[in-house]
This record gives structure tokens, C-alpha cells and sequence, in this order.
């Protein structure tokens, strides 16, 4: 399966990743090399294993790739909730992100089971 651009949770996971860079943009400049850094890390981890295990040679690394991408989703919500926390960026925002962080995992979740 090397059409990953094809696969919906991938193209969900590339506007997360766009979402939480906009995000980053407001919160304080002495986050920059800490929670900013992270959280972008994070966001644009989700796609990018997505892709490269899509362009792996089985379905068995293609789930490795994707389990990797789980854990980046897991990583960005809690920085997200550490954001929220700390009162950095818009509360509604910061939730909203954090359900499309739940939807894009049940895809991967599916995606998974399907290729296993």
C-alpha cells in the first residue's frame, strides 16, 4: 500500500498537524525549544509514519509504523492537555483538537486490525 495520501487518516492526520502548528503560534516565546517544539514534533509524527510504513515492504511493518503513529497521537493529546493547563492557546481549540486526535486513533485503530 504505497498510496498513503489516499488513506482519510492520513489526510485527517496532515490538518491536525497543520491545526497544532497554527496552534503553537500564540503561546509564549520562551516555549519555543520546549512544549512548542513538542507538541509540533508530535503533530507532524502522526503523518509522516503513516507514510513511511504505508511504503514498507508488509502489512506487518506498516502496523509497527502505525503503532508509532498511535503513540505520537497519545504524546500530542497530553501535551495538549498540559497546554490547556497551563492556559496556553484557546481552550475550544485545544478541546476541539483533542477530539480529532481521538478520531484519527480509532482510524488507526481500525486501519490495524484491518492489515493484521
Amino acid at each position: 500500500m504505497n498510496r498513503f495520501k489516499e488513506l482519510i487518516v492520513w489526510q485527517k492526520s496532515i490538518e491536525l498537524a497543520t491545526e497544532v502548528y497554527q496552534l503553537t503560534k500564540s503561546f509564549p516565546s520562551d516555549e519555543r525549544f520546549g512544549l512548542v517544539s513538542q507538541m509540533n514534533r508530535s503533530g507532524v509524527s502522526i503523518p509522516s509514519n503513516i507514510a513511511e510504513g504505508s511504503g514498507r515492504n508488509s502489512n506487518k511493518e506498516f502496523v509497527h509504523f502505525l503503532g508509532i503513529a498511535t503513540g505520537s497521537a497519545s504524546e500530542l493529546e497530553t501535551q495538549l492537555v498540559i497546554s490547556k493547563n497551563l492556559k496556553f492557546g484557546d481552550a475550544i481549540q485545544i478541546n476541539s483538537l483533542i477530539d480529532k486526535i481521538t478520531s484519527v486513533q480509532n482510524m488507526l485503530h481500525r486501519l490495524k486490525a484491518s492489515l493484521k
